[in-house]
């Protein structure tokens, strides 16, 4: 489930569940209602992600990129370190901004995953 709420600033998506293949068909009128908000900054709440694939991942490179383009940028915040390798993998973390100071209210526990030390 994602849930969409705006300020006159930012556009916040909160995202719950699996964020993966199965959930891929409601990823573009999300992003065509995200894009039509037309706000600088973009805010992905990941605190009640349970999974995110790469098909999860291209959708959030999607929110991000048109952020990019409209000369805004888009922040996650509650990331677990598995959500942020697989977008190192994809080759996007640099496209977001990412809040480490946000802390989950009790939304999942604390993996022990770390990615890898890259080189």
């Amino acid at each position: 489930m994602i849930e969409i709420s705006t300020s006159p600033t930012s556009t916040t998506l909160v995202i719950a569940g699996d964020l993966d293949l199965a959930e891929r068909d409601q990823f573009p009128e999300v992003a065509a209602r995200v894009v039509g908000l037309r706000r600088q900054l973009v805010v992905i709440d990941m605190c009640r992600v349970t999974f995110m694939d790469s098909t999860g991942a291209a959708f959030l490179i999607s929110l991000a990129d048109s952020a990019r383009k409209r000369g805004g940028a888009a922040a996650l915040r509650g990331a677990d370190p598995r959500d942020l390798f697989v977008l190192e993998v994809c080759g996007a973390l640099e496209l977001f901004r990412i809040d480490a100071d946000h802390r989950c209210e009790g939304a999942r526990p604390t993996s022990d995953f770390s990615a890898p030390a890259t080189t």
